[in-house]
Order: structure tokens, then sequence, then C-alpha cells
């Protein structure tokens, strides 16, 4: 039976209380074997359970414990999952890890495509190494939503897409899902002359069955790197391309308005920028459930930055007469827009300016445009040399979620000495970035 290490028990908790220490193993509960994380959520819910532990020495205990039915035991383990990762067997064409170059940390190179951090980090899945009795315990737990990266309904071009002869299976799954219930975004990394025009329309269709169950659904441009060498052959998308595709969008938030009162199906942030068209209002969000995937999240900033900018003309909040200089940055893509947004401040805030850089990736390759993918590396060497003013603002979506380091493994902490400038790690939000420098200019 498999067991599970703890790593730490919380202070005056129930686990505590029975002598459970750090080091001894979870065996069962209720008799029952513990394969995850969520088997241990779901099996602690009673107000009365059989915990199985092995202590350090080998000694096996077994505790009865009658407890609320939302009470925590108390107990750590070394990984969140109480598992390991799972990693993805598919090969896609678009797979941008794929488009990595050498030498990177190992972990730049893992695939997850594991269900289970779709729920808890909200990732997107493929599902296609899930069998039925993984999404009968998925309806079972009533665990939600699940991000699903879709890609396309046809069967035939989705095994052909992901390389995968599973990948056929996927409807048949969100039709488990959808007569459950179980809420559902989903997200098409389209590939142009692979997935788009008719396909597009197909596939947006047949989602929009799922609704209002499906909560929404991002289209997003596939990104090419410079390292596709031996890999599917994809072109970027034009202008031309971009518009069209806005288009198809457009016509089923019309539908899905009309039937549903939500624009169920979103372009990503990129599509508007490459047709130049201005980005929507928001309202046309529902509530930017898709942020992470670039939807609405240039509008989301414009619209805290506005926002913040009045607050501070109403508050008639005073930084005196101190002059101050900051540099931030973008990738090429927002270029345009953030600089209007800094322009914004300028305007708002006396003795406030602004240089506002663009950085071109080298690193991957100038097709990637974006922000977040920016490099620890092409920031210095854009910036050396530069006048940064009295301080660099560097947007939290380059870095590691959990560690100041940038995807080409240089540290904020070398950025700094390379370009003898304090650092400040600003949100991906308007309002922070506002707020911190108001906090300069105040000290």
């Amino acid at each position: 039976m498999k067991k599970h290490l703890i790593c730490s028990v919380t202070k005056d908790s129930i686990a505590e209380e029975l002598e459970i220490e750090a080091g001894d193993y979870l065996v069962s509960i209720n008799d029952k074997e513990i394969a995850d994380i969520f088997d241990y959520h779901y099996l602690v819910e009673d107000e009365y359970i059989e915990i199985l532990i092995e202590k350090a020495d080998g000694e096996e205990w077994l505790l009865e414990v009658e407890k609320d039915a939302d009470e925590d035991l108390g107990l750590s383990f070394g990984e969140s999952l109480m598992d390991r990762y799972k990693s993805c067997h598919n090969k896609c064409v678009f797979c941008f890890i794929d488009q990595n170059p050498p030498g990177m940390r190992e972990t730049i190179y893992f695939k997850d495509d594991d269900t289970r951090l779709s729920f808890l980090q909200g990732n997107y899945v493929t599902l296609t190494n899930l069998l039925e009795k993984d999404i009968e315990r998925i309806i079972k737990y009533k665990l939600a939503p699940i991000n699903i990266s879709v890609h396309t309904t046809n069967p035939e071009l989705r095994c052909e897409m992901l390389h995968n002869r599973f990948a056929g299976r996927l409807l048949g799954y969100m039709d488990m899902l959808y007569d459950a219930e179980i809420p559902m975004n989903a997200q098409i990394v389209l590939c142009k002359g692979i997935n788009d025009k008719e396909e597009l329309e197909k596939t947006i269709s047949d989602l929009l069955k799922y609704a209002p169950v499906i909560q929404s659904l991002s289209v997003v441009p596939v990104g090419l790197t410079k390292f596709r060498e031996g890999l599917h052959k994809l072109e970027p998308f034009s202008s031309d391309d971009a518009k069209e595709v806005i288009d198809i969008i457009h016509k089923y938030q019309n539908i899905a308005m009309e039937k549903y009162g939500y624009h169920f199906v979103h372009a990503s942030d990129e599509w508007y920028i490459n047709a130049g068209y201005d980005i929507p209002d928001e309202d046309n969000y529902d509530g930017y459930v898709q942020l992470e995937n670039g939807v609405g999240m240039t509008r989301l900033f414009l619209d805290e930055i506005n926002t913040s900018a009045e607050e501070y003309k109403a508050d008639k909040r005073n930084t005196g007469n101190k002059k101050i200089t900051i540099s931030t940055i973008s990738g090429v893509l927002a270029y345009p827009i953030f600089c209007n947004a800094m322009q914004i401040i300028k305007n708002t805030v006396p003795g406030l300016e602004i240089n506002t850089f663009k950085i071109i990736n080298n690193f991957f390759g100038e097709r990637i445009t974006v922000t977040g993918l920016l490099t620890g590396k092409d920031i210095i060497e854009q910036l050396k040399g530069k006048n940064l003013g009295d301080v660099l603002f560097i947007p939290s979506n380059t870095l590691k979620a959990d560690e100041d380091i940038f995807l080409d493994d240089v540290t904020l902490k070398e950025l700094q000495n390379a370009l003898q400038v304090p650092v400040i790690i600003v949100q991906s939000d308007g309002a922070d970035f506002f707020e911190k420098i108001i906090e300069l200019m105040q000290d």
C-alpha cells in the first residue's frame, strides 16, 4: 500500500494532539489507500475517521478521530499532490517547450499534463493521459473548474496536432463533465493552415453546445521561437489573418450573447494588437476569466491605470516637490500601448519622469514579442549604458513565480548589479504599478 511521508504537523492541530510527528507516514484513511491530495481531502471530510500511521521506527498506529466535517488534521506532505506530477505524452506541433534552446535548467524542459494541476494551479491540460475512471473520479470529488486545451474538436485533426492516438476521445470526456455540470474553461492554440478558418469555426461551434458549463474559451496564436529545427513547419499570422480570426470570434460572441447572455469565446490581446484594432471594453471580457492566457490583460491594465490616476486627482494626494525618474520595460507587442499608459501617469503625477524601453527578444527570436518571455540577458544587453534614472521597474511575469530568476537563469541580483540601478518588481496590474510609483514619490 502506498504511504506518504509527513513533513510537518501544524501546532495545536488534531495531528499534534494525536502525537503524529514529522517523519511519520500516513498509510490509509478508513482502510482506503490514498493516491493523492484529492483522495486525502475527500476522505478527511468525514466526522469520524480511522487513520493508519506508520511511525519512524516502523510501528503502526491505528487512530480514531472524531471532528467537525470541515476540520483539517494539520498534516503537510512533501509534495503538493502527494504524488509525482504526470508528464505530457503528446508531441504537439505547436509545443513551446520543444522550442526552447539547449542548456537551460532541467525544469524548463519538463512538460506537465497533470489534470490535478488544473484544479490546484489553473494549468490547461489535454486529458489525453486520462481514462474514463479518472473522469468519474473528477465528477465524484466535484473538482472544478477544469481547464482544457482543446485546440480542435475534429478527432482526426486533434490526433495529428497532438501526435497522440488517444487525443480524439476528448468530446466523450467533455460530454461526461457537461452532464455532471463540472465547470470548464477551454483554450485553442491556433496554428495557421491547420486548425484555423473553417476548423476554428467548427471548434467554436462544437464547444458552444457545452455553454454555460464551459465558462470561457480563449483563442491564442501559436508562439514561434527561432529554435524550430526539425519541428513541424509553422508560419506566423499576418495582420489580415488576425482580422479574420477576430471576425470569427465576434460572430460567435454575438451568438453566445443572444443565447446565453455572455460572450463565451475570446481573442487574446495579440490578435487585436496585430490587427491594429482597439482593445475591447471591459464588458467584453465576462469578468476576465482567462487573464493568464492574455485575454483582456491589456484592457485591465489600462483601466486600472486610468482609475488610479482619477483617484489620485480626486484624493489630492501630495507628493511634494520631489522629482524622480523611473525606467521600465515592455515587449515589442505591447510597447505602443504601454507607452500611452506611462504618459497618463506622467501627466498625473508632478515631478515624475518615466523612460519606457522596448526590449527585443533575441533569446527566443524576434517573433516572440510578449513581455512575459523576456530574459535577463536581453534586458541587460539592451539597457546597459542607458540613462535608467533612479530605479528600474521590472514586471513580475518575467520572473519565476517562486524565485527571483529569469527564464535564462539570470538572477534579479545579477541584473541589478549589471545595470547598477535599484530594481523594483511590479505586478502585472496597473493599480500596483501606479501605487509603487506614488510610494517612491512619497519616500
